[in-house]
């Protein structure tokens, strides 16, 4: 039973719950969720929802609305502000991004030129303990927005029209080593090989050979991707036959590394502040998301999208992040536009449900990790919102079918399930 919805989700993840609380609802014959607002509103049936989610994506609807900012919605915004600055933009930008819809990636963009850049180099020029400690702060808040419209950058080739493709193209090697990115190295690893490997045997940052509750395996999981994944991706290219991807791969790297290099024999404090920190932070981050993002993995059918993943329906993921708790439905299609995600969700309900994939709302990727190393398992029950055969277990229940998904797979068993052991 979902006991109350969090005011801040976005307008697509409020219509999506409503729709999954009927069929609660209906199920077991719940009470209907309280609103943000307090009030308990009709709960639309399946067809009523795709139709209502599309329309908000179609720029012809009178609903279709662009993401301007993340923290705000159009709602939210003063009417003179929106009027004499907000609309203007929009007009403007809309002729920039590659859809409609994207107004805010150029909104991010902006903000991190017009931040983060200058901020770094008044570091090298004029370094000072109170503006480095404040950049750092800046750079960890900016870091998951950043990596995720970086995330749609490299799926789709870009996020900007064709007349803008080389500001398209330069502003990730800006940015890039600001937020903890070495040049490319995020399109190697997730879209040439993660995706590829889909979490199985052969992909790298694979969380099948961990005990997913257990801090010292989580460690070691972490701690291999710092200290090898340099060395490991452009090895596992080479032994693929990638032989260019491997070179390029292995380039990108070392020439990140060496930039570093450079800019600290000029000015050591400022690039620990600049560079290093947010690289280790950065790389610790991506792995802490992916534990949660593939830590409950079915012990039948692991290399399954819909058990080898999770959606989450929740404020940082979705408001901010651009719709990144949808995991699943982006392994289903990596390709698929980020609004997309909430529509191609409901439209695939019943894929979902007969795949006995898992649904949390209330909860991050970040906290799912920690929860599961807590061993949390009632928490993470409280969470789950249930569908299918779900619908009906107990707290107890669902918490025991939680824990059954964290467990260790054995050589034995990876060769069994998925043919192979690499």
């Amino acid at each position: 039973m979902l006991k109350s919805i969090h005011p801040l989700l976005t307008q697509p993840d409020l219509i999506v719950l409503k729709n999954l609380s009927r069929d609660i609802r209906n199920a077991n014959k719940f009470q209907s969720p309280i609103l943000p607002d307090g009030s308990k509103t009709h709960l639309p049936d399946d067809q009523t929802t795709v139709q209502l989610l599309s329309s908000l994506n179609d720029e012809t609807s009178e609903a279709f609305q662009p993401t301007v900012l993340t923290g705000w919605d159009q709602k939210d915004i003063p009417t003179p502000i929106h009027r004499f600055v907000v609309q203007p933009y929009t007009r403007w930008a809309k002729h920039i991004v590659r859809r409609p819809t994207d107004v805010v990636f150029l909104t991010h963009i902006l903000i991190y030129l017009a931040t983060s850049v200058p901020s770094a180099l008044y570091l090298y020029y004029d370094f000072s303990w109170p503006h480095a400690i404040f950049h750092w702060i800046m750079q960890g808040y900016y870091c998951g927005s950043f990596t995720l419209m970086l995330h749609n950058h490299i799926h789709n080739n870009g996020v900007l029209t064709s007349k803008n493709a080389w500001f398209d193209k330069t502003w990730p090697y800006i940015l890039e080593p600001l937020m903890g990115h070495t040049w490319d190295s995020y399109y190697y690893h997730h879209v040439k090989h993660h995706h590829v490997e889909n979490n199985g045997p052969g992909d790298l940052s694979s969380t099948i050979r961990y005990q997913r509750d257990e801090w010292l395996h989580f460690l070691h999981y972490v701690g291999r991707f710092l200290a090898l994944i340099w060395i490991e991706l452009p090895i596992y290219f080479w032994r693929k036959n990638k032989r260019s991807l491997a070179l390029r791969t292995l380039g990108s790297e070392l020439s990140s590394y060496a930039f570093i290099v450079l800019l600290a024999r000029c000015n050591l404090r400022a690039t620990i502040f600049v560079l290093i920190v947010p690289l280790v932070q950065m790389r610790i981050g991506i792995m802490v998301g992916n534990w949660g993002q593939h830590a409950l993995i079915d012990e039948v059918e692991p290399d399954s999208d819909f058990r080898s993943s999770i959606t989450l329906i929740d404020v940082p993921s979705n408001r901010h992040c651009f719709n990144d708790g949808y995991h699943t439905s982006h392994h289903l299609n990596p390709r698929r536009h980020w609004r997309d995600h909430p529509v191609a969700f409901t439209n695939d309900k019943h894929r979902y449900v007969a795949g006995r994939a898992l649904v949390f709302h209330n909860i991050d990727y970040i906290m799912m990790t920690v929860t599961l190393l807590r061993k949390d398992y009632m928490h993470l029950a409280s969470c789950l919102v249930p569908i299918g055969d779900q619908i009906g277990m107990s707290q107890q229940e669902i918490a025991d079918m939680l824990r059954t998904k964290t467990r260790i797979f054995t050589e034995e068993a990876i060769m069994k399930k998925y043919g192979r052991l690499r």
